[in-house]
């Protein structure tokens, strides 16, 4: 069986391919699954449904948006959860198989016992390469075959181009994507000319989404209602409280009102106008984003904003990007996906669809690229390996390679790979996110050293000769081979975050 499968901050979505037919999977009647851990005092662990359902008994600590750990994340990167180290990556693992085992036992999918599910995933569009290892790597530890990784708002391109492939013409090819899920934003141009769709830049924000949202809503409650000095079970009660209520907001709705019997007091009601002024500065910053992504397309040239994301349906988000008349965008052309929380993972589905027949034409969201010392260690420079905006081969192409030659300057190489958003001079800028440091031995006599990282790095005039030979996957992960001449060493290193201090 095929799926598309949208892990999101919130809630997982899977979508099947079915003979044209994209129908979600829904779990004990609910189309969505919970992205939730649950851990005991007694150390174990639940995940998804089975986590959601004791996440108010006691002795029990809820982990919620596990997906924003993923973008800081490394491969030892622990989390505290009731007073116990556990590995990032052994949970999101975890999460997966129990998503698996719910898909088989507990939705309305019809799989056959040992089936293989070969699998369409995502991640957001400015994933680092490290998440999208971890991404991989955790759901095949969980059982699935990964066919494609894909970003998220390419995936919802696919579900555009599903529904609404009329609108794209001649003089309007071009469709963007504004997706807005519980802890990312992303917003994607794409051009769709017959059966591909073309990436042609990506822009995001990593930690804004329904998340915040929630967030600046409770504060508006707190304040409304004058609760101070809550405990953290009640800020908790009541967050999941807001959150639903904001999810139950329709474009009729005109006053807000929210339960507080889990606080002891009476409901709290305000107009709806004061929850949209307080999540404004939240949209705008999404708003100004889209400028960056239509730089060199005209408004006139874009069939639709396509509206996607579990966050999406909040109707501020419609209301302002309709209000925006800087561009004087035709407000028709605002579209909402009709399932804006299934948008990606139905695409993801029509994605692996042979019979659809669609192809995506992919690019790098980020700068790759790898610090190196300059005139002979007086200075250091940055080496772009792999520039923002470099085409990504398609499913079934080869990979993207880019290699360095060189004479070895030192006993030791070490290796300072980061990426960015964006370079300023010639150097990374934005938000930078460093890699676990490489150290190869150049020096013959160090090769079976393993403590490289704790030797002194010294110049010498003989070293070897150097090839690195990068590797750039189809879903944007990286891999560099070292290897030295005359000594024929060679080595592979799939480059991986920084291991970071307990969440």
């Amino acid at each position: 069986m095929r799926v598309g499968i949208d892990f999101g901050t919130t809630h997982t979505v899977a979508a099947v391919v079915d003979r044209g037919n994209y129908p979600v999977a829904s779990f004990d009647g609910v189309d969505t699954w919970p992205s939730v851990i649950a851990a005991h005092e007694s150390g174990e662990l639940r995940f998804g449904l089975d986590a959601a359902a004791v996440r108010h008994e006691p002795g029990w600590s809820l982990l919620r948006s596990f997906k924003r750990l993923l973008n800081d994340a490394g491969p030892r990167t622990t989390v505290q959860l009731a007073g116990r180290p556990h590995r990032v990556a052994d949970l999101f693992a975890g999460l997966l198989a129990q998503f698996k085992r719910d898909l088989q036992h507990r939705s309305n999918v019809d799989l056959a016992p040992g089936e293989r599910i070969e699998a369409a995933v995502s991640v957001p569009a400015n994933a680092s390469s490290a998440q999208r290892f971890l991404t991989l790597d955790a759901f095949a530890q969980a059982g699935f075959e990964v066919i494609a990784l894909l970003n998220e708002p390419s995936a919802a391109g696919f579900e555009y181009a599903h529904r609404y492939r009329s609108t794209i013409s001649a003089k309007r090819e071009y469709v963007l994507i504004y997706d807005l899920g519980g802890g990312t934003f992303d917003a994607s141009l794409l051009r769709m000319t017959g059966r591909l769709n073309e990436v042609v830049t990506s822009e995001g924000i990593q930690r804004l989404g329904g998340d915040d949202f929630d967030a600046e809503i409770l504060t508006l409650v707190r304040n409304g209602a004058k609760l101070r000095n809550l405990d953290a079970a009640a800020q908790d009660l009541l967050l999941e409280e807001c959150a639903a209520r904001k999810e139950a907001v329709g474009p009729n709705t005109r006053r807000f009102l929210v339960d507080l019997d889990a606080v002891g007091k009476p409901p709290f009601s305000c107009p709806i106008d004061d929850v949209y002024a307080a999540c404004s500065p939240l949209v705008a910053k999404t708003i100004d984003v889209l400028g960056h992504v239509l730089h060199g397309a005209q408004w006139s040239e874009v069939a639709g904003i396509y509206v996607v994301g579990g966050a999406g349906s909040f109707p501020l988000i419609a209301r302002m990007l309709r209000a925006d008349r800087n561009e004087k965008f035709d407000e028709k052309r605002v579209k909402r996906s009709p399932h804006p929380f299934a948008a990606t993972a139905i695409g993801l589905a029509v994605f692996l669809d042979r019979e659809a027949g669609f192809a995506l034409s992919e690019r790098l969201s980020r700068h790759f690229g790898v610090f190196r010392e300059a005139h002979a260690g007086a200075d250091v420079s940055f080496d772009p390996i792999v520039p923002k905006g470099v085409q990504l081969p398609a499913d079934g192409q080869p990979p993207l390679v880019v290699t360095r030659s060189y004479r070895a300057a030192h006993n030791i190489g070490h290796f300072r790979f980061v990426e960015c958003s964006r370079l300023r001079d010639g150097r990374p800028d934005g938000d930078v996110m460093p890699y676990d440091s490489v150290f190869f031995p150049f020096d013959p006599d160090l090769h079976d050293d393993h403590d490289l990282g704790h030797r002194p790095v010294r110049r010498r005039d003989d070293g070897p000769d150097v090839e690195e030979r990068y590797i750039v996957t189809p879903g944007g992960a990286v891999e560099v081979t070292l290897s030295t001449q005359p000594d024929r060493l060679t080595r592979t290193f799939r480059l991986t975050r920084h291991a970071l201090a307990s969440a």
